[in-house]
């Protein structure tokens, strides 16, 4: 059996720079962003001795001495006060009460010129089983705690998956209104981006390739720069107001920006090339005949429309809507500038877990929800927009 060809060998050397483009900034970042979803050693770090003895305790018997002793071992041991900080995070996101138990521990044990006999002598709380249950359970590497939390769940003391009360219930009120915004983006843009498709495609020579033009000129703007434009185009001074007063349709400013409906138009503009493109791409196949024949047979151009036209155009409608929902559901910018507190998409509380908290398995969990969400979307977007046989 031969060997691969010297021609082979170049190709795969002329792939080489894309596989590794697509490995540095793609397969990398995403699997980086999937292990601190699910990576958690903040606690098992700092806290060796104590794993060793907790892994045998059977979490019904009250906290033994070689326990509170390792602990205690452990945290004398600690010099890092971020590290201690990430640790004192999460233990008090299990069970509350931890930030204030910490910090009377540790200052006992670093200041008392005696030390402690245990940890009961310093604070009655450490005879209560659920605050060593809550650091058996952080002792693992492992965790599904974010993964949970990013859709407002949660374990309780049994271990028994269960729903966040109703003041830690944020993350899924978030992700219902990054999809109700993108559904109303999508909605929009399919009435304007369906009739624009249908008059290009019915179009041709110059006038076809001008309203395609005046499609595509978004997409070679910068969407900061789009979004800018917006942002002085919806103010109560701006253009949009002041034509509106000029004619005489209204009397005071409309409020278009910092709130949903702003939110909205900017992202319709943003997103409509997405859906015009996959629908004129449909019509553009269907024979112009087709509707000339069904007036032939009697049919007003309404019901023609909807029995001939519009069954065989779904197919670019549906791919459109579902790229548009796609692009939608990962905005930031827009939101960001145009909308108000109660308008940020998901992805803005991803940024914020990332940068502003110092949260990264949270944003991970998050970004693994969007990441979902999005691939399962895609996948439906890839069979709609594949050739399969006997669909044509």
């Amino acid at each position: 059996m031969s060997g691969p060809s010297p021609r082979m060998g170049r190709s795969l050397l002329l792939l080489a720079p894309l596989f590794l483009f697509l490995i540095g900034f793609f397969v990398w970042p995403l699997f980086s962003m999937m292990s601190q979803a699910v990576s958690d050693p903040a606690v098992l770090r700092l806290l060796p001795r104590t794993a060793d003895v907790v892994g045998e305790w059977d979490r019904q018997s009250p906290p033994s001495m070689p326990m509170q002793t390792a602990l205690m071992d452990d945290l004398r041991a600690v010099d890092d006060d971020q590290a201690l900080g990430d640790m004192v995070r999460r233990l008090n996101s299990a069970r509350s009460g931890f930030r204030t138990l910490m910090s009377k521990t540790t200052s006992a044990l670093s200041d008392a010129a005696i030390p402690p006999p245990d940890l009961v002598s310093i604070d009655k709380r450490w005879e209560k089983r659920e605050f060593w249950i809550a650091i058996a359970d952080a002792l693992s590497p492992l965790t599904d705690r974010n993964l949970l939390a990013a859709v407002d769940l949660g374990r309780n003391a049994a271990g028994a998956i269960e729903h966040l009360p109703a003041d830690q219930s944020v993350n899924r009120v978030i992700l219902v209104r990054t999809f109700w915004i993108a559904a109303l983006v999508t909605f929009f843009c399919a009435c304007i981006g369906f009739p624009y498709a249908i008059i290009a495609a019915s179009l041709s020579g110059w006038k076809r390739d001008l309203m395609l033009a005046a499609v595509l000129l978004p997409l070679w703007t910068s969407l900061l720069v789009r979004t800018a434009a917006w942002f002085i185009l919806l103010q109560e001074q701006g253009l949009i107001n002041d034509f509106l007063r000029a004619i005489g349709l209204i009397d005071a400013p409309l409020a278009l920006i910092f709130n949903r409906t702003g939110v909205i138009i900017a992202m319709t503009h943003v997103l409509l090339p997405f859906m015009v493109l996959p629908i004129y791409s449909v019509l553009i196949t269907i024979p112009k005949n087709l509707m000339p024949a069904a007036a032939s047979l009697g049919a007003p151009p309404m019901r023609a429309f909807l029995r001939v036209l519009l069954p065989l155009s779904l197919r670019g409608v549906a791919s459109g809507g579902l790229l548009v929902f796609i692009s939608a559901i990962g905005y930031y910018i827009t939101p960001a500038l145009i909308g108000g507190p109660g308008d940020q998409m998901i992805s803005s509380i991803i940024a914020f877990y990332a940068t502003g908290a110092a949260n990264s398995g949270m944003a991970g969990a998050l970004g693994m929800v969007l990441l979902v969400a999005t691939l399962l979307l895609y996948s439906v977007y890839a069979r709609l927009s594949s050739d399969e046989p006997g669909r044509r």
